[in-house]
């Protein structure tokens, strides 16, 4: 329900769209994502992860745009939030169960208020000349082991000289009971950054999640940290958080290259506009169910599946390297995302 798609010209350049190529692996439990024959990101689904993800993400230069922990921790980023990792779609509330802040890290006696997302099968990749498509299904799955929803989604990857994109589309289909996502502000489609790409942090602040857990987010140096939110609204920085809106862009730069990185919400999707969960620390997530949560008490959906009826959801990422996108450029991209094209 969410990716990438950069057509030609959206930034009026006309590089050529580059040949894409998966490669599955798994007995590694991974399938790599190749553009113009270098290595932009890989599916993985290995449990301790609680649910497949897209790790890391890399611009069209091969600069590593998400963080490294808990996988591949770097030194200076942050050990915060754990369940954290490259590009995931979860959320935080269904049927009582929270998905989102599952990790290895959760203690065993505490394990039974988590869900998790099993990974089932891959169903399909398709290598082309100007993009690649991966089509997968997962379960989401109480502790006692019963799925509560299957979940089939298509990957499309595409690229040129100086971007990379994904268009994530997730159709989610309740199974043998009702399924409830209460209002959570943990959700759904989630980005975490590298350090570089936070907004600089001035003191350190606390987070509570859905189940009350505290986790500390301290002050940490500065050098080096350029990231700045701006939404499709005209919102800026910490603004962000907590309002509606077509399309967020994360600007920054990563040694000396220029970085632009959009993700866009689909018209058609529930609760369009969406509402932003994108905090400064370096996670940028587009929550279209937290409604409750995220207006401050203003508006409530607490969305319903009944047995055999699905949803989907459409978002997409782009990672452009080079001059900074303007609004202008991003609003082409969009309108040709909304439209299909």
């Amino acid at each position: 329900m969410m990716v990438v798609l950069l057509m030609i010209g959206v930034v009026n350049h006309g590089w050529a769209q580059s040949e894409v190529r998966l490669v599955k692996n798994e007995n590694e439990q991974r399938v790599d994502v190749l553009i113009g024959g270098q290595l932009f990101t890989s599916y993985i689904y290995p449990s301790a992860t609680k649910k497949p993800v897209l790790y890391p993400l890399r611009t069209a230069k091969g600069t590593v745009v998400t963080r490294g922990f808990p996988l591949e921790s770097r030194p200076g980023e942050r050990i915060d939030h754990p369940h954290h990792v490259g590009l995931w779609f979860t959320y935080g509330d269904v049927n009582g169960l929270d998905f989102w802040n599952n990790s290895d890290s959760i203690a065993p006696d505490k394990r039974n208020a988590y869900g998790t997302i099993v990974h089932k099968k891959i169903n399909k990749t398709t290598d082309g000349k100007d993009k690649g498509e991966l089509e997968v299904t997962a379960e989401w799955v109480t502790p006692e082991g019963i799925a509560l929803l299957r979940e089939d989604t298509r990957f499309v990857f595409s690229g040129d000289a100086h971007t990379r994109s994904i268009e994530r589309i997730t159709t989610l289909t309740a199974l043998t009971q009702e399924v409830l996502f209460k209002d959570n502000k943990e959700g759904m489609l989630g980005i975490r950054v590298a350090r570089q790409l936070e907004h600089p942090s001035n003191k350190p602040e606390l987070f509570t999640d859905a189940s009350g857990q505290v986790t500390n987010v301290p002050s940490m140096n500065n050098e080096g940290v350029t990231g700045l939110y701006h939404s499709s609204e005209g919102k800026q920085g910490d603004d962000v958080w907590g309002t509606r809106g077509k399309w967020v862009n994360l600007a920054g730069t990563m040694n000396g290259e220029n970085i632009s990185l959009v993700i866009m919400d689909h018209p058609k999707n529930v609760g369009h506009p969406t509402y932003w969960h994108a905090r400064g620390y370096g996670l940028f997530a587009v929550n279209n169910l937290g409604q409750k949560a995220m207006s401050n008490g203003k508006e409530e959906l607490n969305f319903k599946l009944a047995p055999g009826k699905s949803v989907t959801f459409r978002h997409k990422v782009l990672i452009h390297s080079g001059e900074q996108l303007q609004d202008g450029q991003i609003k082409t991209a969009y309108q040709k995302f909304a439209s299909g094209r």
